[in-house]
């Protein structure tokens, strides 16, 4: 039925790893790469200012998960406290950016699985980012318990790889530092300056943007007001750490140019362990990476999930979105339909095209979650408002620094989204209860 409710399940550990699930994976084993190409060794910058941007994001989402605990994140908050076509423009925009960032996860787990056999044969990578993406699809389909305890395990090997990555990784990044880090500002194209540090830092931003996830579990954490902020903020401190010190031992160990070579991008961690003095490095890297991957898009098929069951319940989207499945854990058509979409656009076979397009489409997607949390009663309010108010500045402004023809196509689908909402909703019926 479709006015079922989902359990609540998460405690905050089970929700900080969910987060960090979300979190460690494309972002830390792929975009760097990306980014250095574009910014060049100041791509360590970059994943600061990411981190600062998304530490708003981050106080703003956790205090509207916090005063409306429902699953569906700002597509919800913006039925709320803002506009239904609002909240339509962010549900849109979060589906489209997500199964961007899924299909790059998809098609980095298979970058690292083609860089650990020693193969050369890009022909694989598709089928591999495809096999992926149906086998998480069908852990999802068994439930969000069977989903966390996965989840629990992939993170936990993938933190271990970093960390190796990390320690064994210092000594060569001393020793190569003075080189690697010299012409701060100058990317391997040579052509670099503010624009190209903040289109960089544009796309490290969307590698901080797993804590959303929690916000989109929100109608499945136990007591959601302690435990959404709580979570958001472990999983954001842990993630700014770990992402400062790997971007910083990769860039000076491998440099810029090395990291961002279109032959290394789908792996560019597992490049820069190579030239590491211990033996072995390499593939611990390759196995860590692999995990994260699969956990990243595990947690993006679960969030995506929700959204999309969201949508149905307000018959933004057709109804048999909104139907769980007999136990009341899983949106089965729900988590079907985004695992195709995801599919579709792992075909690209091109990590920096499906990056870029989720960093334009996921800032928009912030822009509104800002928005909304300027409008949450005083009285419900755990943050000041100029924390939303610079989160929904910064948003905006690194949205339009990404290329212009990613945003015109971004841009285009918003208008898309628009007419949707418009001219079909009308045929979907009334909102479910």
């Amino acid at each position: 039925m479709s006015d079922k409710h989902l359990k609540r399940e998460l405690g905050v550990f089970g929700a900080v790893m969910m987060g960090l699930g979300s979190i460690v994976g494309t972002g830390v084993f792929v975009s760097i790469g990306i980014a250095a190409g574009i910014t060049g060794p100041s791509v360590v910058l970059a994943v600061m200012i990411g981190a600062l941007v998304a530490t708003f994001n981050g106080l703003s989402s956790a205090q509207l998960a916090a005063n409306h605990a429902v699953s569906g994140g700002t597509y919800e908050y913006g039925y709320k406290y803002l506009t239904p076509l609002l909240g339509f423009s962010a549900g849109w925009m979060f589906l489209i950016a997500k199964s961007a960032s899924a299909a790059t996860a998809a098609l980095g787990f298979a970058g690292y699985v083609l860089a650990l056999t020693g193969s050369t044969q890009n022909i694989w990578l598709i089928p591999l980012a495809l096999t992926a993406i149906i086998v998480l699809s069908v852990v999802v389909l068994g439930g969000i318990s069977r989903s966390n305890i996965m989840n629990i395990v992939i993170v936990s090997l993938a933190l271990a790889s970093l960390l190796i990555f990390i320690v064994t990784g210092m000594p060569t990044a001393l020793q190569n530092a003075s080189l690697n880090l010299n012409h701060f500002f100058t990317p391997p194209d040579g052509n670099g300056g503010v624009a190209a540090l903040l289109h960089a830092s544009a796309l490290m931003f969307v590698a901080y943007t797993g804590y959303g996830r929690i916000a989109t579990l929100g109608e499945e954490v136990k007591t959601p007001r302690v435990t959404i902020p709580r979570a958001i903020i472990m999983t954001l401190i842990s993630t700014m750490v770990l992402y400062g010190l790997v971007a910083l031992v990769s860039v000076s160990a491998a440099g810029a140019a090395t990291l961002s070579n279109p032959l290394n991008q789908a792996a560019p961690l597992e490049v820069a362990a190579r030239l590491f003095a211990i033996p072995g490095v390499p593939m611990i890297v390759a196995v860590g990476a692999i995990i994260a991957m699969l956990g990243v898009l595990l947690n993006l098929i679960l969030g995506l999930s929700r959204v999309l069951l969201a949508m149905g319940r307000r018959r933004d989207m057709p109804a048999v979105f909104a139907r769980l499945n007999a136990d009341s854990t899983t949106p089965t058509a729900a988590v079907i339909m985004v695992s195709v979409i995801i599919a579709v656009l792992a075909l690209t076979g091109n990590v920096k095209t499906t990056w870029s397009f989720s960093a334009f489409t996921v800032l928009i997607y912030y822009a509104i979650t800002n928005l909304a949390a300027l409008f949450i009663p005083k009285k419900g309010r755990l943050f000041p408002a100029w924390v939303s108010v610079m989160g929904l500045l910064s948003c905006v402004l690194l949205a339009f620094f990404i290329e212009p023809r990613i945003w015109l196509i971004g841009l285009a689908l918003l208008g898309s989204g628009v007419l949707w909402h418009v001219f079909m909703k009308p045929l979907f019926g009334s909102a479910s209860p």
